[in-house]
């Protein structure tokens, strides 16, 4: 056993390594772009909101698997070509993104009218009183499921084996195929619930010590 744990902890760390890459590339882009989104739905053109909602149905009515499938395989035949992880990047983006823009926007809507009418009496800059006096509003509300996603993130990135990329989940199946063994699902269990856990404590301190 412990010759089958030091052969098989190195792929799996790797893995682990691959899995946190692309939570942060996806986190980092997904929840401004997300803002954005909500922000520009909120305020654009009929044409334009319709649009958006478009997007954000086919996001969230279709699942992620068949998402990351259509950006690997079906782009080509469009004549884009992506490598495994940028396509998994670009799909991952593209959920989370609308996931985050639903939330943010329900955020909005629930800011009352007479704060933004204030704005437009003493002349704020549109841009600066999204920043200054909307978004902390939004951000007190919408935490608790901003959360949920962040940490529904971390176990979605499992899907990327149907790229053929070697995610923590893909090496402790390859390592529990080879030794015929469930001891690296186990491996991988305990460290999803150690990033799990680092997040969840993170993300509750800023709930409660923020002052948004």
């Amino acid at each position: 056993m412990k010759d089958m744990v030091l052969q098989a902890l190195p792929s799996i760390i790797r893995g682990a390594e691959i899995t946190l890459e692309l939570f942060s590339v996806v986190l980092v882009v997904s929840l401004p772009l997300g803002l954005g989104i909500a922000v520009l739905k909120i305020n654009a053109p009929k044409w334009l909101e319709w649009m958006i909602q478009v997007y954000i149905t086919i996001m969230r009515g279709t699942p992620l698997l068949l998402q990351l499938m259509f950006v690997f395989f079906g782009l080509p035949y469009m004549g884009i070509t992506l490598d495994r992880f940028p396509a998994a990047i670009l799909a991952f983006i593209l959920n989370y993104a609308a996931y985050f823009a639903e939330i943010f926007r329900g955020g909005i809507l629930g800011v009352p009218e007479t704060q933004f009418e204030a704005l437009k009496v003493l002349r704020i800059n549109h841009v600066k009183g999204y920043y200054k006096v909307i978004l902390p509003q939004v951000l007190k509300t919408t935490w608790p499921s901003i959360a949920n996603e962040i940490l529904a993130l971390v176990k979605d990135t499992s899907l990327i084996y149907i790229l053929g990329l070697g995610e923590i989940l893909r090496a402790g199946q390859i390592a529990a195929n080879r030794y015929a063994s469930m001891l690296p699902f186990i491996f991988v269990g305990v460290i999803y619930l150690i990033i799990t856990g680092i997040l969840s404590t993170i993300l509750n301190k800023i709930e409660k010590n923020y002052q948004f």
